[in-house]
């Protein structure tokens, strides 16, 4: 027996039902197509901001490293300084037989110490940073970071170079032990402590992984000279430290 469905009077195109129906799905699909449109908007959007706050993140914490990396260098000279001024002070008989470790410290402290500024720039100077990060905490702990390296400037580094930049200090035992290598290395330890504290606090809160950071640093590393051409103009900055400190011994020496 065959069975033949009819499609009923009311829902046959031109019948007012029919044309209900096609309205209702046509505003449902105009819905559908407005939504996925402000939808994949808003995530794009949402990760562009994402991308650029980790981005910002990443360029301060390796500022941060640049900055870390100079006091760790001017620790570990300032630490050789002062055990060469102890041992000194217990066997004075070796003053003249080798003094690089303090021409070092010397030559680090009044040229070597140059600290990067373009991301504290732009951290300090532009407002959409704020925005951009969006986490007041970590702001502080940039904020606390940077304070402390100018401080460092204005206080360790300056008072270092006042005491040692255009005097013989290594003209005789005396002139050595007017100046504090121990007392340095403690206040350039100290600082280099709470910067170190500061950068691991950042890198926790914004879950910065060490592998992430080195990987952002090798690509926008700078291009620095080869390390025979460094090597050559520490070999310069040694000898012009040493003729100076030999002008100066003169001029005390033949002074009215």
């Amino acid at each position: 027996m065959n069975v033949k469905l009819h499609t009923p009077k009311s829902l046959k195109a031109g019948s007012g039902l029919s044309s209900a129906k096609q309205f209702f799905l046509s505003i449902v699909a105009t819905s559908i197509s407005i939504a996925l449109t402000f939808g994949t908007a808003a995530f794009l959007d949402h990760q562009k901001k994402a991308s650029d706050k980790k981005e910002m993140v990443m360029m301060i914490i390796n500022d941060f490293d640049q900055s870390i990396e100079l006091l760790q260098r001017a620790d570990t000279l300032l630490h050789k300084a002062s055990a060469r001024q102890q041992e000194l002070a217990v066997h004075p008989e070796l003053f003249n037989s080798q003094n690089k470790d303090i021409l070092d410290v010397i030559s680090l402290m009044i040229n070597g110490l140059e600290f990067p500024e373009t991301a504290e720039k732009i951290f300090t100077s532009n407002i959409e940073t704020f925005s951009t990060i969006g986490d007041v905490n970590f702001i502080n702990e940039v904020s606390s970071f940077y304070i402390s390296r100018h401080k460092y400037k204005d206080l360790v580094q300056q008072w270092i170079k006042d005491d040692i930049e255009g005097k013989a200090i290594l003209s005789s035992l005396q002139s050595l032990f007017n100046v504090s290598f121990p007392e340095y290395y403690f206040l350039n330890w100290s600082f280099l402590q709470e910067m170190k504290d500061t950068r691991d606090r950042c890198m926790s809160m914004m879950n910065v992984s060490e592998k992430e950071l080195a990987e952002f640093s090798q690509q926008h590393m700078v291009k620095h000279i080869s390390p025979e051409r460094e090597a050559y103009l520490q070999k310069m900055r040694e000898e012009m430290i040493q003729d100076q400190m030999r002008m100066m011994e003169a001029q005390e020496k033949y002074k009215d």
